[in-house]
């Protein structure tokens, strides 16, 4: 399987904003109210918000292709740009998210196996993320891994409170 990393650019907007919205509504969709949800998309995944995303150098969008074809996405944060830490020592893995049609093919380990990679690069000591608490599948994959619980952070999709776990790999493990 030929799969490629192509970091974003401010060209890539129409691309990006249809990924980000496709792979998290086929995700989370159908767990949440529909008024919270369509209101979180609305300002999440806008196209003024992924604009201010992209411009930011401390924010890092990837396309993930698969034989040439579009079929996930990963979102890096380092310092300010972290929605948590803020933690120098550290890089924030925000989203990965693939396309159903690519999901069960390994795609999203080789994703983690390339975001180490570039953790390392940075001269970083751990990756972390937030992940839904009732994402239980998610979760065992990043357990999987060799990510560890280490705290939670509260979530809001539209009004609606939800908790994610905060996960770290520490990369002195691997």
């Amino acid at each position: 399987m030929d799969i490629l990393i192509k970091p974003c650019s401010d060209t890539d907007l129409d691309r990006l904003f249809w990924i980000s919205r496709q792979t998290f509504k086929t995700a989370f969709e159908a767990q949440n109210n529909p008024e919270d949800f369509e209101h979180y998309i609305s300002t999440a995944f806008s196209r003024e918000q992924l604009t201010s995303e992209l411009a930011d150098p401390h924010c890092n969008f990837n396309f993930v292709f698969v034989e040439n074809s579009l079929a996930g996405y990963f979102k890096l944060n380092k310092e300010k740009a972290q929605t948590d830490l803020f933690d120098a020592r550290a890089i924030e893995l925000e989203r990965i998210y693939v396309l159903a049609q690519f999901q069960n093919m390994g795609i999203g380990k080789m994703i983690i196996e390339e975001v180490v990679k570039i953790v390392r690069d940075a001269g970083k000591e751990y990756l972390w993320l937030g992940v839904w608490e009732e994402n239980t599948r998610a979760i065992k994959f990043y357990e999987s891994i060799g990510f560890v619980k280490f705290g939670r952070h509260p979530y809001y999709i539209g009004k609606d409170k939800q908790m994610d776990w905060l996960m770290k790999l520490e990369l002195a493990t691997l």
